[in-house]
Parts: structure tokens; C-alpha cells; sequence
């Protein structure tokens, strides 16, 4: 029987797991990825704990048929990570040929978000649609997009940061350099720091009771559960997220037509108070014919989304 390898790595850790044939996760370990220490320590401990964990699962490494590597940052050809702004490492990182040069494996890279789109498209929310686009929401937001079953790189590996299209040239700076991105709206810090802009300006109301009037202990989890209960200054916050992913996405529609958005991530735990807000204000931004018969749903792999996908790099042929 043929397995693969699934590694998703992280600013601070490295998931992996062994797949087979099937995409089941037969098992997982994790470690830190100190990348400090040089990229061939930390491939070397990966490889090292891969080894272990096929060990425990009776697995001989011989018949570990490929290895797909999920990471920040837009990869080229499935093999260089263009910007490494995560790790200790340089930018233009071989990140292919050194996970070849430490397992003698096949070895795929894709950049994290994607790998993630390619995961849901397999084994998740996407299966059975042939474009698609999976939008994470977390720190940040970007998005995957699957057009006839197969990932949208771009001539860079940049394809798919629509966190980064100007949604307010008179707007907040973002960490990329530009002013006003959509990442500053809608993404978990995005959302947290409006709920402290309107706090500043009143504090008589329930979210600013539910953190004790401390600014700094509020998280996005707040206003999204204390909207659900119909706080009507939560609320205003929720909608102003929503319009501000309606006009994103409706980008997206425009572009792309897919069959599905799929929404993962932190943020989208929030659930349906996410997916109704943007269908109100949709009409607004995108054309009517790229909405008719738009499914929108939620990730299916949430936690084994980045070890799945990565796989998904070699086992997709």
C-alpha cells in the first residue's frame, strides 16, 4: 500500500501527518519549528518525527510514496517560497529541493491557504465542484481558488490574496505597505480593532460590560456572540464586517463564477451570522447571474485542513 506524507508549517509549529491512498490521517505529531535554527534543522526534525510516527504506525518508509509541504507565502512552481516573511529563512527558499535532498522523496510545496482550498476540494466542503473558492479568515484573510478542479497559482504564486485589494484608500495601513487592504476589515484583528474604535466612542453598552472596559481583552469571539444574542451594538459591528466581506467576495464573483465559497478559519467559527450578512449586501457588489445558484458553506477539515491539503499536493495527479 502507497501512504503520503501531509506537512503543514507553521510560524511557531509543524504539523504532520501519514496518509493513505484514500486521504484517511492515520496519524499526526507535531513539533516546533525553531526556525531560527536554520531551515535544515527544522526539515531534518520533520523528517526525523515523520520517521517516527511511520514507526509507531508500522509503516515502512519505503512505501511513503511522496511528500506535499504546506507554507507561507507564495511558492513558485511548487518548489520556491518566494517570501519567507514567517521564518528565519531567505527569501526565494528552496523549500523543495532541500525536502528532497533530506528524504530522497517526491516532494510538492504550495503556499498554506491554498493547500487548504486543494484539501476541501478532495476530501472536504469543495468535493464534487469544480470551482470553487475557500476563503480562511483568521489573523488574516485570503483565498484559494479552484478553477476546473485545479489550484490557481499565478505567474508568481500570488494568485488568490484578495486580502490585499483596496477596499478604503483613505483606510488603515496594512502590514503588506498599502492603505485600506480588506485584511484590515475582515480578519479577526480587522474586526477586533473597529470593536475598539466604536468602544472609544461608547462604552455604554454590553460588549464593553463583557470585557470589563478593558479594550485590550477583546476578541473578535465577543462581538460575534453577543450579535448572535441581538446586542444591537454588536450587531453594527458584525454588519459593517459583512458589507465590507460582501464587497471582497463580490470581487471574487465577478472574476472568478465559482460554484462555492467556502469559508474556514477562526473567524468563520462565527458561522451563519457571517454567511447571512454577506448575502444581504452581495447585490451590492457582484453581479446578479454570478449569484444564482451560489452555494455558501463552511469548511469540513477545519484542524486537519493543513496536513489534508498538503497531501493533497502529491495525491492530486
Amino acid at each position: 500500500m502507497n501512504y503520503f506524507v501531509g506537512i503543514d508549517i507553521g510560524g511557531t509549529n509543524v504539523e504532520i501527518g501519514i496518509l493513505n491512498a484514500q486521504g484517511d490521517i492515520l496519524g499526526k505529531e507535531s513539533i516546533k519549528t525553531e526556525s531560527k535554527k536554520g531551515a535544515e534543522d527544522t526539515f531534518n526534525r520533520i523528517w526525523n518525527k515523520t520517521k517516527e510516527l511511520a514507526e509507531k504506525l508500522k509503516i515502512k518508509v519505503e512505501g511513503i510514496e511522496a511528500i506535499g509541504l504546506g507554507i507561507p507565502g507564495p511558492v513558485v512552481n511548487n518548489s520556491v517560497v518566494k517570501i519567507a516573511a514567517n521564518f528565519s529563512w531567505n527569501n526565494d527558499f528552496p523549500a523543495k529541493d532541500l525536502m528532497e535532498k533530506v528524504t530522497g522523496k517526491p516532494v510538492k510545496v504550495g503556499n498554506d491557504v491554498k493547500v487548504i482550498a486543494l484539501g476541501e476540494t478532495l476530501f472536504g466542503a469543495g468535493k464534487g465542484y469544480k470551482n470553487s473558492i475557500t476563503i480562511p479568515i483568521g489573523t488574516g484573510i485570503a483565498a484559494g481558488i479552484i478553477i476546473d478542479g485545479k489550484i490557481l497559482e499565478g505567474a508568481g504564486g500570488a494568485a488568490g490574496e484578495f486580502g490585499h485589494v483596496v477596499v478604503n484608500k483613505e483606510g488603515y495601513k496594512c502590514g503588506c505597505g498599502l492603505t485600506g487592504c480588506l485584511e484590515t476589515y475582515c480578519s479577526a484583528t480587522g474586526i477586533v480593532r473597529e470593536g475598539r474604535r466604536r468602544l472609544e466612542l461608547d462604552k455604554n453598552n454590553a460588549l464593553y460590560e463583557v470585557i470589563g472596559g478593558d479594550l485590550e481583552k477583546l476578541e473578535a469571539k465577543h462581538i460575534f456572540d453577543l450579535a448572535k444574542k441581538g446586542d444591537k451594538f454588536s450587531s453594527e459591528i458584525v454588519d459593517f464586517f459583512c458589507e465590507k466581506l460582501a464587497e471582497g467576495v463580490g470581487m471574487l464573483l465577478n472574476i472568478i463564477n465559482p460554484e462555492i465559497i467556502i469559508f474556514t478559519g477562526g473567524v468563520a467559527r462565527a458561522g451563519e451570522i457571517i454567511t447571512d450578512g454577506v448575502k444581504k449586501y452581495l447585490p451590492k457588489y457582484a453581479l446578479g447571474m454570478t449569484m444564482e445558484n451560489l452555494i455558501f458553506t463552511f469548511g469540513k477539515l477545519e484542524e486537519e485542513a493543513g496536513i489534508k491539503g498538503a497531501a493533497a499536493l502529491v495525491m492530486n495527479k
